[in-house]
C-alpha cells in the first residue's frame, strides 16, 4: 500500500472521479482466506491470498485485471495508470 500512497496523485488524479479501496486479509485466522476465496486470489497451496488488483468502470464492470498484481515492477503502476486513464481520463469531470 505505501507504492499507492507515493503514487496516489499521479495514479488516483488526486481523487477526481477515481476512488481506491483496499481489502486485506490479513487476520487469516479470523477471516479464514473468505475475500481471497471469493476473489480467486486465495492460493491454497501456501494458505495465503495473492494481490490481485481490479478497476472498476463507472458501469460497474471490471475494466482491467492484474492477478497477480506485482507491486515491485514498475510497469505495473504506468499499466494500471493507463487503465484508470481510460475510465477516468484526468481532465473528465474535474471542474
Amino acid at each position: 500500500m505505501h507504492a499507492y500512497r507515493d503514487q496516489y496523485a499521479q495514479l488516483f488524479h488526486d481523487g477526481r472521479n477515481v476512488v481506491l479501496i483496499a481489502i486485506s486479509v490479513d487476520a487469516a485466522d479470523t477471516l479464514g482466506g473468505v475475500i481471497g476465496k471469493t476473489y480467486g486470489a486465495h492460493n491454497p497451496k501456501y494458505g495465503l491470498n495473492t494481490r490481485n488488483l481490479y478497476v472498476v468502470g463507472p458501469d460497474g464492470k471490471i475494466a482491467y485485471r492484474a492477478a497477480p498484481f506485482r507491486e515491485i515492477d514498475p510497469t505495473s503502476y504506468k499499466e494500471l495508470g493507463a487503465a484508470i486513464d481510460k475510465i477516468a481520463p484526468k481532465g473528465a469531470g474535474s471542474e
